[in-house]
């Protein structure tokens, strides 16, 4: 008998809320004011639900390391598949790097300590090395950090929503709460914050690219999911009530407001407690990334393999076949941005690397939902475990129509400016041109590679 897989029903939960809750993009969302809470519960009503289930019907039905390339490229064909595995791998690095940025900052509040440029260089560069050597090995061998991960991300978040709950009973809520507050808001600054909703919500199906080291894959994917997204949407209304009760959201910092929530809540910006708090969230950002990177870095060398992505993502470890072409490529991308980041005049580097990763990200899906009614049409006896329930008319306005005009709306108000002044312009221009010198590498791609694909 064969070793016994190490990836139980209980690990399957904790990764999708390690995966998907994403405690660092908390900020930019509070910054929306009260009408986030409206934007959260239709969120999780308009697009994590229908998302979630379409995740758990593809996963299953077929099972592979390629994830949504996979499912797009069996729809649309391989030019298709490898703009989606681009898109859903470029954003990762830029992910990675604006993650890093926050680390010197989060050990200034551990040890108090101060760091120059070359200094912050290179921590920056220490976190993201860490992240790549770290996925070099399976998934297996890093499920505790993933389970440890998700349990700080849930501590974190039932602390930030008890501090909250706490301010409200005993000195009001920062932001006074009021019906017309709580209305949505249509002004463009606010509007481009809610592609982090969206951003938030996504990751299922990095969960289905770990099918090869679970016990019962048919059967954990879809019960994962649909535990997972009931548990992270509570955490996440509880979460977002915590920072809209302890922060003014004029001073919402879009670096790291969870930890500006306690301190502003506690009065204290060192300490003890301040420290473990700062502590335990860069521990998360270490599980965010090293559970995305496994699941990116399967898709990318998947799609390599598949010869829809440049031969160097195919590369593989002679010792147990990691994908460490993609994840060295990881590296050598985030190195690249926070070396360059400090000669870069924006006050804002965090929300600026992580908007455009934003978009990359968000672009990766929208072919995702289409490809999942296609896939029902051309693929009709096909075997699935787990089939989202509803008629014709349901699928595709519920499941297709609808989650892919959030995706698209999202995308326009983080990439496009919507006004022309000094401010915003300096702000969104960098994004617009990031995004479009980046889909112009993927037409590349999607050029050479499709002559090359396997069906």
């Amino acid at each position: 008998m064969g070793e016994k897989k190490k990836f139980s029903m209980f690990s399957a939960i904790l990764t999708v809320i390690c995966v998907v809750f994403v405690a660092e993009a908390a900020a930019p969302v509070a910054a929306i004011g009260n009408s986030q809470y409206f934007w959260w519960i239709f969120m999780i009503v308009a697009f994590l639900l229908p998302y979630g289930l379409v995740a758990a019907e593809m996963g299953t039905t077929y099972e592979s390391d390629g994830g949504i390339y996979d499912w797009v490229k069996k729809a649309y064909g391989p030019k298709m598949g490898t703009r989606v595995s681009w898109y859903y791998w470029i954003n990762f690095p830029l992910w990675m790097a604006s993650l890093a940025i926050m680390v010197p900052e989060l050990l200034k509040v551990i040890f108090g300590i101060e760091f120059g440029t070359l200094p912050t260089i290179i921590i920056e560069l220490i976190f993201i090395w860490v992240i790549v050597l770290i996925s070099f090995f399976p998934v297996c061998d890093s499920v505790w950090i993933l389970n440890g991960a998700a349990a700080i991300k849930v501590f974190l978040a039932v602390l930030i929503g008890g501090l909250g709950v706490y301010m409200a009973v005993t000195r009001g809520v920062a932001n006074e709460l009021t019906p017309s507050s709580l209305l949505p808001s249509f002004d463009p600054n606010s509007l481009s914050y809610i592609s982090v909703i969206i951003f938030n919500m996504l990751g299922f199906e990095v969960l289905c690219t770990f099918a090869g080291d679970m016990e019962n894959p048919k059967k954990q994917i879809p019960k994962a999911i649909i535990v997972g997204g009931v548990v992270i949407a509570a955490i996440y209304m509880f979460s977002a009530f915590g920072i809209g009760a302890a922060i003014p959201t004029s001073e919402v910092s879009t670096d790291s407001g969870l930890l500006d929530a306690i301190m502003l809540i506690t009065g204290k910006n060192t300490g003890i407690f301040i420290a473990v708090c700062a502590f335990l969230f860069l521990l998360t950002l270490f599980g965010n990334m090293i559970s995305w990177s496994l699941g990116v870095n399967n898709t990318a060398c998947y799609a390599a393999e598949n010869g829809d992505m440049p031969k160097v993502f195919g590369i593989r470890s002679g010792k147990n076949e990691m994908p460490t072409g993609a994840a060295i490529m990881n590296g050598i991308v985030a190195s690249i941005v926070v070396i360059i980041a400090p000669f870069i005049p924006n006050k804002d580097l965090f929300w600026s690397f992580f908007a455009l990763n934003l978009v990359m990200f968000l672009l990766s899906y929208v072919p995702v939902f289409p490809a999942f009614y296609k896939m029902r049409k051309i693929d009709p006896d096909r075997e699935r475990p787990f089939k989202v329930s509803g008629n014709d008319t349901v699928l595709k306005l519920y499941y297709v129509a609808l989650p892919v005009v959030l995706l698209v709306v999202s995308i326009i108000f983080t990439a496009v400016p919507l006004s022309f002044d000094s401010e915003t312009l300096a702000a969104t221009l960098p994004i617009t041109i990031g995004a479009v010198i980046f889909l112009i590498i993927g037409e590349i791609l999607a050029a050479v590679c499709s002559k090359n694909s396997r069906k």
